[in-house]
């Protein structure tokens, strides 16, 4: 029975840069417990289709030229609002894809899974309190979240990542919806908590006989969880059809290019690292103080990270895996000092840096920079291109007023932007665009030592590709090293030279890549590489046996 069809929909967005067609008569039906699967690179319209059918596009500048969208019979481009807030509400849930901006940062998480339990506008889903909160308990211990009762009074910011997002699909699912849309909803998870998701997902779907719409640029999730395919481009349906056929009678040129992208096998240049430690770790902890406990108790710290010992060796790549909240980032920010560290050393270059001031830390500064996970937060939105980059040019005396302007020309080259776009600001760049003016900017002032967090974890395969083969050919370039921090396992294959194993603030195993994928040692390791999903649908269905 079809829940949902869409007809001739058609979006424009009106600009002081003139009109955009972000979609463009596009038309799909959607059964019940039935999964459609929407990939495309970014600025596609993928998203922009999906959030117009519950009314969550900002109108100005978004105008729905055309279209229909029956959902169970009504029309949701011409509801009222009273009829769209009981369809939020009762019927049709979205997982968004950015949990930061989605969440609110003045609640608790718990507050805001029971929001749409507690206020619901239909007196027959309308809970207690006390009810909603075991309901919402539940639903996170579900979703892997550990600790839940304790974690149910914690502020947005105290999760990592892929644990809000795992916030924001326990809100999705609480009020068990008919249609549920998911905007990248495992884009900031690793393979095993993805594993996880996608199983509750198909769970919910089965009991409850849920439809689902799955947005994704991951072809290894779509293969395996998509019953139809569709692939958008520039606003068009390229093709649509069953995930067989798309995927084994690929008709389009376009799709064809989406699956040549995907990461697959070794690193493709030789090791370059040599027997000179650049970096070497000794026993690190970085605790973190739970101020909801007293001293006295046994979890008044958070052990980030207990007891790491690694060495970084000239030249090399080194990839640091493991599942969300098990210490990767805080490791990587404790090596360049910008997470407090309770013990341990750090030296670089032979010299320690664990203890030296503000002042005389400066000068690593330059050598030692860092491209971080989410570009659009940690470039400064009120800085062009050009002040972005000349910034540490100029800091760190790498550049003068006088050549400023040469160099910052060949960063920008170097990391393939267009020159005429030194003037933009972070707001009109794609996401992938983004990413490489915080790699430009990481590359700015020379370093040696480039620690890169999650750098390509939000980015389409096309995109991503695109990163990976700029980032190896820097390193080349520059005769850089770099400590790799990804939940992507085969995108750490495709670029790492060793990898390192990370689990609850400890390292697990680590070793030489392919020895490490093709004779994983510990039960973990093993685990994360199991949980790999593949870009083949036989395959991934036969692997993954609960799809």
């Amino acid at each position: 029975m079809t829940i949902l069809d869409v007809k001739n929909l058609s979006i424009s967005f009106y600009t002081r840069n003139g009109t955009v067609k972000a979609v463009k008569n596009v038309s799909f039906n959607l059964s019940k417990g039935e999964t459609l699967a929407i990939v495309g690179e970014s600025g596609s319209g993928k998203s922009v289709t999906c959030y117009s059918l519950l009314d969550l596009l900002p109108k100005p500048p978004a105008k729905i030229e055309s279209g229909n969208a029956y959902f169970e019979g009504s029309d949701l481009l011409n509801c009222d609002k009273d009829a769209m807030r009981m369809h939020r509400c009762d019927d049709i849930a979205i997982i968004f894809q950015d949990p930061m901006t989605s969440l609110n940062p003045f609640l608790t998480i718990g507050e805001q899974i029971i929001e749409p339990l507690i206020k619901n506008p239909n007196p027959d889903k309308k809970l207690a309190r006390k009810d909603a909160k075991l309901q919402a308990l539940s639903l996170l211990r579900e979703v892997g979240i550990k600790n839940a009762d304790e974690r149910y009074h914690s502020y947005p910011h105290e999760f990592s990542g892929g644990m809000r997002q795992r916030v924001m699909i326990a809100m999705a699912l609480i009020t068990e919806p008919k249609l549920l849309i998911c905007d990248e909803p495992t884009t900031a998870l690793d393979v095993t908590i993805q594993a996880q998701i996608l199983r509750l997902i198909k769970k919910l779907q089965k009991n409850r006989d849920v439809a689902v719409i799955f947005i994704s640029h991951d072809l290894g999730v779509v293969a395996g969880i998509a019953d139809k395919v569709m692939v958008m481009c520039d606003g068009e349906i390229k093709e649509q059809d069953s995930t067989n056929e798309v995927f084994y009678k690929t008709k389009d040129d376009y799709t064809k290019r989406l699956l040549a992208a995907i990461p697959d096998g070794a690193k493709r240049l030789p090791n370059r690292s040599t027997k000179n430690i650049l970096v070497e770790v000794k026993e690190l902890k970085t605790y973190f103080k739970n101020h909801t406990k007293k001293r006295t108790d046994a979890n008044y710290f958070t052990r980030a990270v207990d007891d790491v010992s690694l060495k970084v060796f000239e030249g090399e790549i080194l990839g640091l895996v493991g599942e969300s909240g098990s210490g990767k980032s805080t490791l990587g920010r404790s090596i360049l000092r910008l997470a407090p560290i309770y013990d341990g050393s750090i030296t670089y270059g032979g010299e320690d840096i664990k203890n030296l001031t503000k002042t005389n830390l400066l000068p690593y500064r330059k050598k030692m920079q860092m491209i971080f996970q989410d570009p659009y937060a940690s470039l400064n939105p009120r800085m062009t291109v050009y002040e972005t980059l000349s910034e540490p040019l100029l800091y760190h005396k790498v550049a003068s007023k006088n050549n400023i302007d040469s160099l910052i020309y060949q960063l920008m080259d170097d990391v393939g932007l267009a020159r005429g776009s030194i003037f933009k600001y972070p707001h009109e760049f794609s996401g992938g665009q983004r990413q490489r003016i915080a790699i430009g900017r990481a590359v700015a002032t020379r370093p040696e030592f480039i620690i890169a967090d999650e750098p390509v974890s939000a980015l389409d395969v096309t995109i991503q590709a695109q990163i990976l083969d700029l980032i190896l050919n820097l390193v080349e370039k520059h005769n850089l090293t770099m400590l790799f921090i990804s939940h992507d396992l085969s995108v750490v294959r495709y670029i790492s030279d060793r990898v390192v194993v990370m689990n609850a603030g400890k390292i697990i195993e680590q070793g030489i890549t392919e020895q490490i994928w093709e004779n994983p040692a510990k039960p973990y390791t093993q685990d994360l590489l199991s949980a790999i999903p593949f870009p083949d649908p036989i395959k991934e269905r036969k692997r993954a046996t609960w799809l």
